[in-house]
C-alpha cells in the first residue's frame, strides 16, 4: 500500500466505460482510487437520483476491485449556485446539495469538493454573497449530520483563489465537516506563495489536487486545464519537499480531461509516473 494514496479523476478516463471496468481500468493504470463528477451536464446530474440497486451496485464494484471512490468533485454548483439571484435557482442548489450528501452516505464517498464559487454565470453583488453564506451555513450543518466531510477547492477564479481566502469562510463556519481541498495548479497559476499557503491550511486539507497551470498576469487570463505536467508553472519538486516537511499524510488525486483523448490510458500512465518520479525527487515515498 503507498504511502500516499494516488488516484485519478473519472474525467480522465474513457468515458463509455461502465463503472466496474472505470475501476478496473484505474487499477490497472496503477492507480488506488477514482474521484466522481457530478458536473453541470444532466447525465451526471442524474447519478443524484440513482436507485439503490444502481448504489449497491457501484458499492459491489468498488469491493471486487479493491479501488474506492472516497470523493466527488461536485461542480454541479456552478450551474445552480446557492448565490444565485433566480429563486428557482437556488432551491435547486439546495437539492443537489441534499442529494449528493444522500448519495456519498449511500455508496462510501466521504469527501463532497465543493466548487468555491458564489455565481459563476451571474453578476456577483453583496446579495448573492449573503445567499452563499447562508448555503453553506445550511448545507454543512447536514454534511455534518450525515458524517460526510465538504471541501472547497480552491479555484480558477479570484472569488477563492487562496487557502487564505477559505480560512475567512472556515472561521465564519467553524465546523470540523468544513475543510479545504487545494488544487495546487489554481493556487500556483494565481501567484500565491504556495509554501506558505500550505502551511497555513495544513491541519485543514482533505486532500489535494495534482495539475499544472499556466500563471495569471497582467496580459493573460491564464490557462486552468489541459496544460500538460512540466509545461506550467507548478513547481512540484518545491510542493512535495514542502508537504514532506509539514508531515501530509493524505491522498493525492491527478486532475486530468482526457476521456475523449486518443489514447487517454497512455496519457494518464504517463502522468501518473511523472508525478511519482517528482515526488521521489520532493523527498515523499510513493
Amino acid at each position: 500500500m503507498r504511502q500516499h494514496p494516488l488516484g485519478i479523476y473519472e474525467k480522465a478516463l474513457p468515458k463509455q466505460l461502465t463503472w466496474p471496468e472505470r475501476l478496473a481500468l484505474a487499477k490497472a493504470c496503477g492507480f488506488d482510487f477514482v474521484e466522481m463528477s457530478v458536473d453541470e451536464s444532466d447525465e451526471r446530474l442524474s447519478r443524484l437520483s440513482w436507485s439503490k440497486e444502481q448504489r449497491l451496485s457501484l458499492v459491489s464494484a468498488t469491493l471486487e476491485t479493491g479501488i474506492t471512490i472516497p470523493s466527488m468533485c461536485l461542480s454541479a454548483h456552478r450551474r445552480f449556485p446557492f448565490g444565485s439571484h433566480d429563486e428557482a435557482t437556488r432551491q435547486q442548489a439546495y437539492t443537489i446539495m441534499e442529494q449528493a450528501i444522500q448519495l456519498a452516505k449511500d455508496v462510501g464517498i466521504r469527501t463532497i469538493q465543493l466548487a468555491g464559487y458564489d455565481v459563476y454565470y451571474e453578476q456577483q453583488d453583496e446579495s448573492t454573497l449573503a445567499r452563499f453564506t447562508e448555503g453553506m451555513h445550511w448545507a454543512v450543518e447536514r454534511a455534518a449530520a450525515a458524517q460526510v466531510m465538504l471541501a472547497v477547492e480552491i479555484m480558477d477564479t479570484a472569488f477563492m483563489n487562496s487557502i487564505s481566502k477559505w480560512k475567512a469562510w472556515d472561521a465564519c463556519l467553524a465546523s470540523p465537516w468544513f475543510t479545504v481541498y487545494p488544487d495546487v495548479g489554481n493556487l500556483s497559476a494565481w501567484g500565491n506563495d504556495v509554501a506558505q499557503e500550505l502551511r497555513l491550511g495544513i491541519d485543514r486539507i482533505a486532500a489535494i489536487h495534482l495539475k499544472d497551470t499556466l500563471p495569471v498576469t497582467a496580459s493573460s487570463p491564464g490557462q486552468f486545464r489541459d496544460v500538460p505536467f512540466g509545461e506550467g508553472c507548478v513547481d512540484f519538486v518545491a510542493l512535495f519537499r514542502t508537504l514532506k516537511q509539514l508531515n501530509y499524510r493524505g491522498a493525492f488525486l491527478i486532475e486530468m480531461w482526457t476521456e475523449k483523448a486518443d489514447e487517454p490510458v497512455a496519457e494518464i500512465v504517463q502522468a501518473r509516473r511523472w508525478i511519482e518520479q517528482k515526488m521521489q525527487q520532493g523527498g515523499m515515498t510513493c
